[in-house]
């Protein structure tokens, strides 16, 4: 197949799209597929002959998207379109777009609007599902309905909201992220009014929408759906503090563990609670949700995530090899499942 693996993008989580994408693309290539990796924002100078080339490196490739990123910021201050030059003429000629994309402009459900009104077929969730998983509190609310356990809290607005937690029926400790954001960034934990205070402020600077949720001490876990499938339970042990920015991307600052040492009783419980989450926000192809679980063993889920990182040691990627899926293999399946969509 000529598979576009698009990455990069103009959000907070850029350089991990790279990565990701980077792994992506060299596995679709090692399996007789022609991969080409291509920057959503940055594009490319012109349309060569041969978009889909027998002989091609991805690595060049990943290193130019990487040095490009120090034009970023002034870049996005002389240009308001997202897509670079040539990104849709060349997403057009391909069987498929692989979304490598993560956060805002990639994550969120517009880059998949605008295929799905080009007819460019595409990995993972339409625009809606997209939309509605990026938003937490949005996620919150169905997660609530369906019955599924996720932490109490409340989404708040820069203009209107109150510094007092118990405006809100809640008290310390309690963690405070931005709505839409991906990776971690800009979450905080707060442990008394002076860190809720700098956490409102941080949260805020992303975007004007933030979730404050009451703060639960827990171990933590993840589980991929594919096709509608869980996937065996991981569980990520930070070295220090939670799964945050650092301890995600940081090597050695998190012991991963698949399959998870909890009972089978409690991994059947949360790869239930997995695919319920999955079918209450109407994801399609493939996700990962997260989760954590108290002393007592209760489990709450956190979030969905609808284009998880892809890199060859990422969280779905060691779960699928639990189950003897290969990393090059299981970036092939994501594409199968995706074209489901479109049959």
């Amino acid at each position: 197949m000529n598979i576009v693996v698009l990455a990069g993008g103009n959000s907070t989580e850029r350089e991990v799209s790279i990565v990701s994408g980077q792994g992506v693309c060299t596995a679709l290539r090692e399996r007789n597929h022609r991969a080409v990796l291509l920057d959503a924002y940055f594009g490319r100078s012109k349309l060569d002959e041969d978009l889909f080339p027998a002989e091609y490196d991805v690595e060049k490739e990943a290193s130019w998207m990487k040095e490009k990123s120090r034009d970023l910021e002034e870049t996005m201050k002389e240009r308001k379109e997202f897509f670079g030059p040539y990104v849709l003429d060349i997403c057009r000629k391909a069987d498929i777009v692989f979304l490598a994309l993560h956060g805002a402009n990639g994550e969120d459900g517009k880059v998949q609007s605008v295929l799905d009104l080009m007819g460019i077929p595409y990995t993972g969730s339409d625009p809606l599902s997209s939309a509605m998983a990026m938003d937490k509190g949005i996620t919150k609310m169905v997660f609530e309905a369906a019955g599924i356990p996720t932490p109490k809290g409340v989404t708040l607005e820069k203009k209107t909201c109150t510094s007092k937690l118990a405006d809100y029926g809640m008290d310390f400790p309690v963690i405070v992220k931005p709505c839409c954001g991906g990776s971690s960034v800009g979450v905080c934990i707060a442990k008394d009014q002076k860190e809720y205070e700098l956490a409102l402020a941080e949260a805020f600077s992303y975007e004007d929408e933030v979730v404050v949720e009451q703060f639960i001490q827990g171990r933590e876990f993840s589980v991929a759906v594919v096709d509608g499938k869980a996937y065996p339970v991981i569980e990520i042990a930070p070295l220090e503090g939670f799964y945050d920015y650092k301890n995600k991307y940081q090597e050695g600052s998190c012991v991963e563990t698949c399959p998870a040492d909890i009972s089978v009783m409690l991994t059947k419980e949360m790869q239930g609670y997995a695919e319920q989450g999955y079918k209450a926000l109407h994801l399609q192809a493939y996700a990962r949700l997260d989760f954590i679980m108290d002393e007592e063993g209760n489990m709450y889920c956190l979030e969905a995530n609808t284009l998880p990182g892809m890199t060859p040691t990422s969280l779905i990627p060691q779960e699928a090899k639990v189950i003897g899926i290969s990393y090059p293999r299981l970036c092939e399946k994501l594409i199968e499942v995706s074209l489901n969509k479109y049959r």
